[in-house]
């Protein structure tokens, strides 16, 4: 029944793509550009036979389609341009097209692809049997599936204090310079998953380079589809490169595969949508962001996530840019709340050398408390405690006013923390449950006093290293 619904909704979001623009008629439809700008065209003669997302062609450049129709009115319609508007002129004829659709397959891993689903490498792409519009709608919210089991991510924090589950949404907050890309592409590489869909958006050029042939290399390349739309092209690119990587991913989800979308960033496509949408006429809010930013932003989150009936599911994690670390930035404020967890990455933890620079008090999984037994629930919240006791301490460590014995609690916090800050930046290499026996043995009281002079800060004394702990379950650890 389930996978009926699906399908039977699936077939009318395909049909409604079709018919929206001008698939029902076998003429073509041409209009004359009456205004040029250098990110918009004006066309008239075309009212009353276009839809909002048709693509147009100039007729002077071989049917390629050069833009998408952003608004209509009883006199004309506007375009937005996917290149620059110079070259075209008052009185050029525009041809109106179809919807873009792509028609994704397995021979599409291992590619680099723009938001048309061509080659950006001017290699060959094969193509599937099934064209799916960029426009999709998620499941139905009745039939989704629940988060799933926990995801071996490859890295000890992740494992166990912000545990990321099958079909899970995560934000991750980060500012310039702090180490976000290449988390993020060891995420790529190390989380478990059939296939991963990269989305790169507004990146540098430089960057996207990088981040395929450094951050994923050969060996990731090989189960994943990268889709790229580079900082100087245009706002209509960005956002159907973004479109086109959450369709990739929904097809393959659609197959039954486990899919992680890694999505840079979610920042970007809101500046395209403002771009676009104050082109359009929208009302500028905050930081001239227009109220549909939000239902913009939640529609492409909502796409991903857990899938229903036989299908898979899409575990995302959507990069977000903070200015100046300020995490009531507008982006950030309005995609915090529609994600399920969001994991930040401190500059001040970046300064000091530790990455990835994550601050697990600021950061938090809505996975939890589900994901995780009593047991371990228990040592997680201790954890918390210890690094909240560290913080709060830090301040008069650093002045020299804090003296050893005074409060026990924050004295044992001390002796504990430089293990456990260790703990936040290693990698596991084991499986999920190694991360709770070695974060156990951590947390076991050091009955030795630390020799730590007055003064000075604890996180400047070397780690205590722990031992190996054995892996098994329960959770087994040494007697002291």
């Amino acid at each position: 029944m389930v996978n009926d619904i699906l399908k039977k909704r699936s077939l009318l979001a395909l049909s409604q793509s079709l018919q929206a623009g001008l698939h029902d008629a076998p003429k073509r439809v041409w209009g004359t550009v009456s205004a040029v700008t250098e990110t918009s065209v004006e066309i008239r003669g075309v009212s009353g036979l276009v839809h909002v997302g048709d693509e147009f062609t100039l007729e002077n450049q071989q049917d390629v389609p050069c833009g998408e129709i952003l608004t209509t009115t009883i006199e004309s319609a506007k375009g937005l341009l996917f290149q620059s508007g110079s070259g075209i002129k008052v009185g050029d004829r525009v041809n109106i097209c179809p919807p873009l659709s792509i028609r994704p397959c397995d021979g599409w891993i291992g590619k680099i692809v723009n938001f048309r689903g061509a080659s950006e490498l001017g290699d060959s792409i094969p193509q599937g049997r099934e064209a799916r519009s960029l426009y999709a709608l998620p499941p139905p919210a009745s039939l989704r599936h629940p988060l799933g089991p926990r995801l071996n991510t490859g890295w000890y924090c992740m494992d166990s204090l912000l545990p990321l589950c099958y079909g899970q949404r995560i934000g991750l907050f980060a500012g310039s310079g702090v180490g976000k890309s290449t988390f993020l592409a060891s995420m790529a590489k190390r989380v478990e998953a059939d296939i991963v869909i990269v989305a790169l958006i507004g990146e540098r050029s430089r960057e996207v380079a990088e981040f395929v042939q450094s951050g994923l290399g050969p060996e990731g390349l090989k189960r994943a589809i990268v889709v790229t739309a580079t900082s100087g092209e245009s706002p209509a690119v960005k956002k159907r490169a973004a479109y086109c990587a959450m369709t990739l991913a929904e097809y393959f989800r659609d197959e039954g595969k486990q899919v992680l979308l890694v999505f840079d960033s979610i920042t970007r496509f809101a500046e395209a949508h403002r771009e676009t949408a104050l082109l359009a006429g929208e009302t500028p809010a905050l930081h001239a962001f227009p109220p549909s930013t939000v239902r913009a932003i939640a529609e492409l989150a909502e796409r991903a996530g857990p899938g229903a009936g036989s299908t898979g599911d899409i575990t995302a994690i959507f990069s977000v840019l903070v200015a100046g670390s300020n995490m009531e930035e507008p982006v950030a404020d309005m995609i915090r709340g529609i994600l399920d967890g969001h994991v930040v990455l401190s500059r001040k933890i970046a300064e000091r050398g530790r990455y990835p620079a994550i601050d697990v008090l600021q950061s938090v999984s809505r996975a939890l408390p589900k994901a995780a037994t009593a047991e371990e629930l228990s040592l997680l919240n201790e954890a918390r405690k210890i690094l909240a006791a560290h913080e709060q301490a830090a301040p008069m460590i650093k002045a020299g006013l804090y003296e050893q014995g005074v409060d026990p609690e924050t004295d044992r916090a001390l002796r504990i923390w430089p293990a456990l800050d260790a703990f936040i930046a290693d990698q596991n290499e084991g499986d999920l449950r190694s991360a709770f026996v070695r974060l156990g043995e951590i947390l076991q009281e050091n009955t030795k006093e630390p020799s730590v002079p007055s003064g000075v800060e604890p996180s400047l004394q070397p780690p205590q290293e722990p031992t190996n702990p054995s892996i098994g379950s329960p959770i087994n650890l040494p007697v002291k």
